[in-house]
């Protein structure tokens, strides 16, 4: 296991930050900052919070980890403390794996990351006091990379932490990690705030916190705490090969889900439209006074805001009078609404200001998360054994996407399956199988289920944008 230090500027060297991190007692040193002077130790902090940071142990199906959609492939590190399966794992192996989470309701609710406990067949949680207690997923959300366990069983005197408020926070402000990295459990790292709204790529919601306090594989989950004790963020990402570089979900994100989480299900407010960043050029070339927004690229047919009247060109700037900065934004502020909530958009078009009322619908399950569910219960499906998470073709993605409105769309492939092998990707989706068409998730498992083992069945996809391709699938 190799070492990692973190350089300090030579004023703090041996001083705060590195008496604070090994537990040892305040350099006798002048501070540069003066909130810290206040702090000689931060060991009643750690006493009084973490106590409800618990490690999270996790058998799970043999899959790779489960990243948030658009995290595989970018240079972000998973957190989750477990190897990824070799190519002669075979689908119906289990992997284990460490996480950690922590406490926020005594009746036994915990939150971390989705990509910690996804897939999971058993979930074992072990408190600092030497309790354990198995646990089952309550709600799970891959676009925000939350999920909400419950302890199962009956449960007393649990330690529990608060949700603090992430938009106080500020760059430059201290902060304190718990987690489990590398199974060395209730290990605790300073920092402070490198940066905040960041947007790695991982999902369409990002708006991650930076920080360089030492994160680490199986932090994942863990609590970022400010200096008051209270969570603000939920540490789930490093940049890979990087030192001091680490992201966290905002509390105020998970306190916006936690409701959804305890039902077991998110659901989404929804526009219909494809949107982009506002620039200087743009915004020049639109006539409109600020440099800032969203601008709506398209609108999909019999959608919400085709009905609102919603038109190509718009420059959004405000939802519910809340400023919108970038496309990112306004898909941020939409996606927190709720279904057939009413939302008033303030705009530009054509230079002139206006305002508009949209009546939200839902957002389509384009990540296939409420049938990877269902199916989970169901793991002899002979789709399953391909690699394969399918469900119905929604005729909004299909409009959106140029494909046919009727299919079998592909949500996940698992790696290394006979799926991927065959070319088969998420996004794509499968009209036809055997000569035969599909209309259908179900047609398609019907097709495959009744294929002989090492035979090939002619699969014809769509993908996404438009076109068809022709593929191979061979039958275990």
């Amino acid at each position: 296991m190799s070492t990692h230090r973190r350089r300090l500027p030579a004023p703090l060297k041996w001083g705060l930050l590195l008496s604070l991190v090994a537990g040892t007692a305040l350099a006798q040193r002048p501070v540069p900052t003066g909130p810290a002077a206040a702090l000689p130790s931060l060991a009643p902090l750690v006493e009084s919070v973490g106590a409800a940071v618990v490690n999270v142990d996790v058998r799970a199906k043999s899959k790779a980890p489960q990243l948030p959609p658009g995290l595989q492939g970018m240079p972000f590190g998973d957190l989750f403390g477990m190897p990824s399966p070799g190519p002669q794992q075979q689908p119906e192996q289990l992997r284990t794996g460490q996480g950690s989470g922590f406490i926020v309701d005594a009746a036994g609710l915990i939150l971390t990351n989705h990509h910690v406990v996804a897939d999971a067949v058993t979930i074992r949680v072990r408190l600092p006091d030497g309790r354990s207690f198995n646990a089952k997923v309550l709600g799970s959300d891959p676009l925000t990379d939350l999920a909400l366990l419950q302890i199962e069983g009956k449960v007393s005197n649990l330690p529990v932490v608060k949700l603090g408020d992430s938009d106080a926070m500020k760059v430059g402000d201290w902060v304190l990690a718990i987690g489990n990295p590398f199974g060395l459990a209730s290990s605790v790292s300073l920092g402070i705030i490198s940066g905040s709204g960041r947007d790695i790529r991982a999902g369409p919601y990002d708006d991650f916190i930076q920080t360089d306090a030492a994160i680490n594989p199986g932090n994942s989950g863990g609590p970022l705490f400010n200096l008051k004790g209270e969570v603000i963020g939920i540490n789930t990402a490093i940049v890979g090969g990087g030192a001091g570089i680490g992201f966290a979900v905002p509390s105020k994100m998970a306190r916006t889900l936690l409701p959804q989480l305890r039902q077991g299900q998110v659901v989404r407010g929804w526009l219909g439209v494809a949107i982009q960043d506002l620039t200087p050029e743009l915004a020049a070339a639109l006539k409109v006074p600020v440099e800032e927004g969203a601008v709506v690229s398209g609108v999909n047919e019999d959608t919400p805001a085709a009905k609102a009247g919603l038109k190509e060109e718009d420059v959004v700037v405000a939802v519910d009078g809340t400023t919108i900065s970038s496309a990112s934004g306004l898909s941020r502020r939409i996606a927190v609404a709720r279904p057939n909530q009413k939302v008033r958009l303030t705009l530009y078009r054509q230079g002139k200001k206006r305002d508009l009322t949209v009546t939200l619908g839902t957002r389509p399950d384009l990540e296939g998360v409420g049938s990877s569910r269902s199916e989970g219960k169901e793991g002899d499906q002979k789709h399953l054994e391909l690699g394969l998470t399918l469900q119905d073709m929604d005729p909004r993605v299909a409009r959106t996407q140029r494909m046919s409105p009727q299919g079998a769309l592909i949500t996940n492939v698992q790696p290394n399956s006979p799926a991927e092998l065959a070319g088969l990707q998420r996004g794509m989706s499968v009209v036809e199988a055997d000569r035969k068409k599909v209309s259908s998730a179900a047609d398609l498992k019907r097709i495959l289920g009744a294929a002989k083992g090492g035979t090939s069945v002619l699969i014809k996809v769509e993908v996404p944008g438009g076109g068809t391709l022709l593929r191979a699938l061979t039958m275990p």
